[in-house]
């Protein structure tokens, strides 16, 4: 799970996006030559020497009045509060600017590690650079290139020495959980109406909610703890400063969450926004339950349900193994399903099968199918092991990794899932080489 955030902060044109990608092993940020491309917050997942953590990518600060730029620099303020660790990128071929000045002192104030950072020193020779930035009155400065990736490897060494030790044990008898979706969905009322008290401000106001709730309940003999966020609006528009605070706290709930619940409107229907929302759910392998809110205001004929489930599974075909629940918070309707699902989901999250059980499975699925010719070879699965749950980690052993193709994968996945109680929950298969 990853545990703490990694803020990228600095002027534009320096870098940031640019070591952004090196550090999660993928080009995810745009770089350009051009400055202020960033402009909303990037997230990003990084592993490094068996941690896990969060990075978020900021725009560029600078004093010049640039379009968008107090939106910029609202965010980066945002994301400086809530980080764990601060990396404050500076451009080495430039040399200390206004706005590194600028920057600096809006870190004075933190009481948080920083790392100064001094990028694009691309040869040894100008490593003697670098020397200037102690001026910043931030520390001894970091040196890297990161088109490079110089020096990337001892940024992340220095990272993980601050951020905090997940010391959480997870309880396999507490369902955890967090409702997250756009903005006016109903997800307070929700809460207030598994709960059966109002334990939570309900608003017709888009927003209300401002901070993530923890609240623990018991029903029956099991104990739950919902986490109520705040709505997370779409990209670019979502310019107030508690707007921008309420993203990353939600993020935050996604994180210390088992079971992710996406609460969409019935009567609006699905937008791009909600698929935005449990993006980052599915990126950190969570549980998820759909659940249809404002069920009661929608016009409804025999088949309703059917249809409206036929429609979410086209939308969302990315979550075909998600339950869906057609509820009215409002008028308490169907809210059972709600606790009904999450045991199971529960259950198939920490779902652990026998290695012999599950050998006989797969073996079984090679004889009835077997794999395709792709990348000069077939792939064949000698034998498979569960190593981990929540969520359940099965690793496959083959003969040529190289072999398998992504439609055989999806083949042993549901082959899997028709076999065992995994519904609600991924499976995360691990294709491994056969060591000789």
């Amino acid at each position: 799970m990853p545990r703490g955030i990694v803020a990228i902060i600095g002027s534009p044109n320096v870098g940031k996006s640019t070591i952004f990608n090196r550090m999660i092993g993928e080009r995810h940020a745009i770089v350009d030559d051009e400055a202020g491309i960033t402009r909303d917050r990037l997230y990003g997942k990084c592993e490094w020497l068996g941690r896990t953590f969060s990075i978020i990518d900021t725009g560029g600060i600078e004093i010049e009045n640039r379009p968008f730029q107090e939106q910029i620099r609202m965010q980066a303020e945002i994301a400086i509060e809530e980080a764990d660790v601060i990396v404050f990128v500076t451009d080495g071929k430039v040399g200390i600017s206004a706005d590194d000045r600028m920057v600096s002192k809006m870190l004075y104030k933190v009481n948080k590690p920083i790392i100064l950072v001094v990028n694009k020193i691309d040869e040894g020779s100008h490593m003697s650079d670098a020397q200037e930035f102690y001026g910043l009155g931030l520390g001894e400065p970091l040196v890297v290139s990161g088109a490079h990736g110089i020096g990337i490897g001892d940024l992340l060494n220095r990272i993980i020495k601050y951020l905090p030790e997940d010391s959480e044990v997870v309880d396999e008898e507490k369902i955890t959980f967090c409702m997250v979706g756009r903005p006016n969905v109903g997800k307070s009322s929700l809460v207030n109406a598994l709960l059966n008290q109002e334990r939570v401000i309900v608003s017709n106001i888009s927003g209300t909610t401002r901070d993530s709730i923890d609240t623990p309940f018991t029903k029956g003999d099991r104990q739950y703890v919902v986490i109520d966020t705040a709505g997370l609006k779409k990209r670019g528009k979502i310019f107030e400063s508690i707007d921008k605070y309420s993203a990353i706290r939600a993020l935050k709930a996604i994180e210390r969450s088992e079971i992710v619940l996406l609460v969409l409107d019935g009567k609006e229907g699905i937008t791009e926004q909600d698929k935005h929302v449990i993006s980052y759910a599915t990126d950190l392998h969570k549980a998820i339950i759909i659940v249809v809110n404002k069920y009661d205001l929608v016009d409804k004929q025999t088949n309703t349900i059917s249809e409206m489930t036929k429609w979410i599974r086209q939308e969302y075909k990315f979550l075909d193994y998600a339950p869906i629940c057609f509820v009215s918070a409002l008028k308490k309707q169907r809210i059972e399903t709600i606790f009904e699902t999450l045991e199971l989901v529960h259950q198939a999250y920490h779902t652990r099968i026998k290695t012999s059980l599950l050998n006989d499975v797969i073996q079984d699925a090679q004889m009835m199918n077997p794999s395709p010719n792709f990348n000069g070879g077939r792939i064949k699965i000698l034998y498979c092991s569960q190593v981990s749950t929540a969520p359940p980690t099965i690793v496959l052993f083959v003969n040529n990794s190289d072999w398998m193709h992504f439609s055989y994968h999806r083949y042993i996945e549901n082959r899997l899932r028709e076999t065992f109680n995994f519904e609600g929950t991924p499976i995360n298969l691990v294709v491994r080489n056969r060591k000789v």
